[in-house]
């Protein structure tokens, strides 16, 4: 993968968060390809329980300062930047004080989900979109983890989908056996739809729960990856019957090999 750009955008990346089969391959195959001479670009939200001084988070004053608008509501974006120790890899944060300084992720001490969820993804995938074109750095492949990274395909392919920066960009999507209970608010689809999305090309997402999440971002990727071995009988088949390349899942020792030829493949 020598020289190939790799943007990696994702829910959650050690040693940010805690660990899980999310984080730790949001960790693990940058690192890979790092090591191969990749050269690649991290992107995570900037929830308020990640620790900016234990890990030496800073923010990047020429690339915030922008206003994202989130079903018709200027949002102001604010970009931080780390590294990760020892490894030469930068991580981006996504940051909105509205949307993320709470002191968790995904819900509050109660378990509860939080009720605007939806906009925070939105708000992610427009975030890492917008960030990366003042970095002017174009990428070969744009591979999404996680659930919170889900809509960023979506919004590759229709929003931005006329943006030249882009029009060589390969968009694969790690799918997990991770989820969520429930749904987010039954309103995304039509703030996607705000953003001139078509309906019928996201009408799973009038149910937004997990596995529709997931569905509509194979629908809108070039390729997927199986990241778990427990992804769903469900998801496995429709991955199966998508027409899409897909990765089957890889263990730690062969997926080095394994995601390299598929990366190289999907670019070829």
């Amino acid at each position: 993968m020598e020289d190939k750009r790799i943007l990696y955008v994702s829910s959650e990346v050690v040693p940010y968060l805690a660990e899980n089969e999310v984080s730790l391959l949001s960790y693990d195959v940058p690192k890979m390809i790092n090591d191969q001479g990749g050269q690649i670009r991290i992107f995570m939200p900037r929830y308020g329980n990640i620790n900016e001084r234990r890990h030496q988070l800073h923010e990047v004053i020429r690339l915030s300062g922008m206003n994202l608008v989130v079903n018709d509501l200027d949002m102001p974006l604010i970009i931080k930047v780390a590294s990760i120790p020892k490894e030469r890899i930068q991580v981006y944060f996504i940051d909105n004080d509205e949307y993320f300084k709470r002191k968790a992720t995904f819900s509050d001490e109660d378990g509860v989900m939080f009720p605007d969820n939806d906009e925070r993804a939105i708000f992610f995938a427009k975030g890492v979109v917008e960030t990366v074109k003042k970095l002017n750095w174009v990428p070969d492949i744009i591979h999404v983890h996680g659930w919170m990274a889900s809509l960023l395909p979506i919004y590759m392919k229709h929003y931005y989908k006329n943006d030249a920066l882009f029009s060589e960009t390969k968009i694969v999507t790690s799918v997990y056996g991770q989820s969520f209970e429930g749904s987010l608010n039954a309103e995304l689809i039509n703030k996607i739809k705000f953003d001139e999305v078509p309906h019928d090309s996201i009408k799973e997402l009038e149910f937004p729960n997990y596995e529709n999440l997931v569905i509509s971002a194979i629908n809108h990727s070039d390729g997927i990856v199986v990241g778990s071995e427990l992804v769903s009988p469900s998801l496995t088949k429709y991955i199966e019957t998508s027409g899409k390349p897909f990765l089957p899942f890889a263990s730690k020792e062969k997926f080095s090999e394994a995601y390299t030829g598929f990366y190289n493949a999907l670019l070829s």
